[in-house]
């Protein structure tokens, strides 16, 4: 049995769903049943639990041999880092003792320790947690997810503005959410001895510019970039419903990618690339 947390979201259904087809049994865990009945009907099985509850997460994780790890993404309206930072905890908590051969947890490009910088120290943490316990674990270093894209759709097809923090033609790894669930999916059937850190990107490396070159063609339309002054960061994630200590943390982890850390030359690819997913994300939404 295989274990997902966070079998609801863009990676982790992909993870249950890859496992599924190759005949695998697969439990998914989630806070909201709701969310979870069409997995029923696809063979999988439910388990209702929140990462917060250690103990009752623990008895989950028992029923498997193998789980995948997500940390969940904490309401922007708190202090974001303090309540990822609180479940990376009890994620690790939840794993000591629950007799799991192997795990498979997600991290991102660009993880390093230090304060007030997002996912990049966070989920730092959450290796450096899985390498001080005992059970062999894999980490996938995620590139930057084509679907961050998805909230720009509206305002692309509406004025043909791209909103960006980032520099119009910062180069960046990038990758469809699709393929990081099925390099999990591998990595959760590889031999227990498999273990290590994987970074995984998409086929190229694309900039703002070509994901307006990406709406564009979909669009048939011109699509420009408006790059947002760096000085203003802070007050423009506090307009998304940012709470200030979330901004200001939210604002750090954009100018560590802006300046550009050094990424991996050889990295794990995926096949999807950024002008597939941005032609569906639009014919999705365009009858």
């Amino acid at each position: 049995m295989y274990i997902v947390v966070g079998g609801t979201g863009h990676v982790g259904s992909v993870v249950a769903q890859t496992l599924l087809d190759e005949g695998e049994a697969v439990t998914i865990v989630t806070r909201d049943r709701e969310k979870a009945g069409g997995w029923q009907r696809r063979g999988a099985e439910v388990a209702v639990a929140d990462v917060h509850d250690v103990a009752s997460l623990r008895e989950v994780f028992r029923r498997g041999k193998r789980a995948f790890l997500l940390n969940p993404n904490a309401d922007i309206s708190s202090d974001t880092d303090r309540e990822e930072r609180e479940t990376v905890r009890c994620l690790l908590e939840a794993i000591e003792g629950s007799g799991l051969e192997k795990v498979v947890a997600q991290s991102t490009l660009g993880a390093q320790p230090g304060k007030e910088s997002g996912d990049l120290n966070v989920l730092y943490e959450l290796e450096v947690g899985l390498r001080s316990q005992p059970i062999p674990a894999s980490i996938i270093r995620a590139a930057y997810y084509y679907s961050n894209w998805d909230r720009m759709l509206e305002s692309v097809m509406r004025d043909g503005v791209l909103s960006t923090m980032l520099p119009a033609d910062l180069k960046l790894p990038m990758v469809a959410p699709e393929d990081l669930g099925r390099v999990a999916a591998r990595l959760l059937q590889a031999p227990i001895e498999q273990i290590g850190v994987y970074p995984v990107e998409g086929p190229e490396r694309n900039s703002p510019n070509d994901v307006a070159a990406a709406f564009a063609a979909a669009l048939g339309r011109a699509v420009r970039v408006d790059v947002i002054p760096r000085e203003t960061w802070e007050d423009a994630y506090r307009s998304l419903g940012l709470s200030d200590a979330a901004a200001r943390s939210y604002a750090r982890m954009t100018a560590l990618t802006a300046d550009g850390p050094e990424y991996p030359e050889d990295p794990i690819r995926g096949s999807i690339s950024l002008q597939t997913y941005i032609g569906k994300l639009v014919a999705a939404k365009i009858p």
